[in-house]
């Protein structure tokens, strides 16, 4: 266990000139040439701050530390001092974690270090927080609010019934332009991350709500007749990420599920009531558009919950 004890920049003890000149040289490396923001720039700052009074306290600079005391470093963190400094939360450790690995490694660029002492540095796990999914029924309620006939109503039904039918991302949505939209084979072209393109299957309620819109809801809408993206603002531009966060979340609240989803729990809702049914991982995988199963893995939690309540709920021998 570490000795020495973390002290806010405030506490700290001076920093030996070469320290500063590391960390300033660094610090412009990340401007300049990486273009860092000026939030990112004070956070790694922050952070090398109080590794530098750290190693002050042992009597030791930045390239004559070891991996033992980058380790130490953090577990202090990780556990607090015992002298009123708090733990530090997991995404906090790991990421002063990664400003240091980011620091040793510009040094051992330049050449100010023979070994790098952040190369094998290991760090706790973040705990993988499960999202938050609707029932069937909680999402049948959901998607029954949009309930008139005015174009913004039509809109928002066949945006909910869209992102529900296809587990889309909320870029995605947006994003979507009337020729990655093919009803009459029912599937969509989705721009995922690292414009990834992938076709997903629409189903007939959300082909049927998209039709009626397309029909009746965005000729009300659209002003400039050039413009592509199939879902439009009242003023008949493309619909922002705020203005479809503003849509999900006003008819979760009329719904009664305030607090308890985002556009993303569409998506998690997707997922989970498939595997619930009985799709295999893979398509799933594919369908979401994850590069590694073990992302849609977590959903295979959630799916598994679910079925132990239908099992209980409806297995004459499974309570006494």
């Amino acid at each position: 266990m570490a000795t020495a004890t973390l002290k806010t920049p405030e506490q700290e003890p001076a920093l030996s000139p070469r320290y500063e000149a590391l960390v300033l040289d660094f610090l412009a490396h990340l401007e300049f040439e990486r273009g860092l923001a000026r939030n990112t720039l004070a956070a790694y700052r922050t952070d090398l701050l109080q590794f530098g009074a750290f190693l002050a306290s042992r009597e030791r600079e930045a390239n004559t530390a070891t991996s033992a005391d980058l380790g130490d470093f953090l577990a202090l963190l990780a556990e607090g001092d015992g002298n009123g400094s708090k733990p530090c939360s997991t995404a906090t450790v790991n990421r002063k974690a990664a400003c240091l690995r980011s620091f040793y490694r510009h040094l051992r660029r330049e050449d100010l270090v023979s070994d790098d002492p952040a190369a094998d540095l290991a760090t706790p796990r973040r705990g993988r927080k499960l999202p938050e999914v609707l029932s069937y029924a909680e999402m049948q309620k959901l998607l029954a609010q949009p309930r008139g006939s005015e174009p913004t109503d039509l809109r928002d039904r066949a945006l909910l019934e869209l992102m529900y039918a296809s587990g889309l991302r909320a870029s995605e949505t947006i994003g979507l332009e009337l020729s990655d939209v093919d009803l009459d084979a029912g599937v969509l072209r989705a721009r995922g991350k690292g414009s990834k393109e992938r076709l997903v299957p629409v189903g007939d309620k959300a082909i049927a709500a998209v039709r009626v819109y397309l029909r009746s809801g965005r000729p009300q809408l659209v002003r400039n007749h050039e413009e592509r993206k199939l879902f439009l603002n009242f003023r008949g531009g493309a619909l922002t990420r705020q203005g479809l966060y503003k849509i999900v979340l006003g008819h979760a609240e009329t719904a009664g599920l305030a607090g308890r989803m985002s556009p993303h729990t569409l998506r998690h809702s997707f997922a989970t009531h498939l595997l619930t049914g009985g799709c295999d991982l893979r398509s799933v995988q594919e369908m979401l558009g994850h590069a590694d199963l073990s992302t849609t893995q977590l959903y295979t939690h959630l799916s598994g919950e679910e079925l132990k309540q239908v099992y209980f709920s409806a297995h004459p021998r499974a309570r006494d």
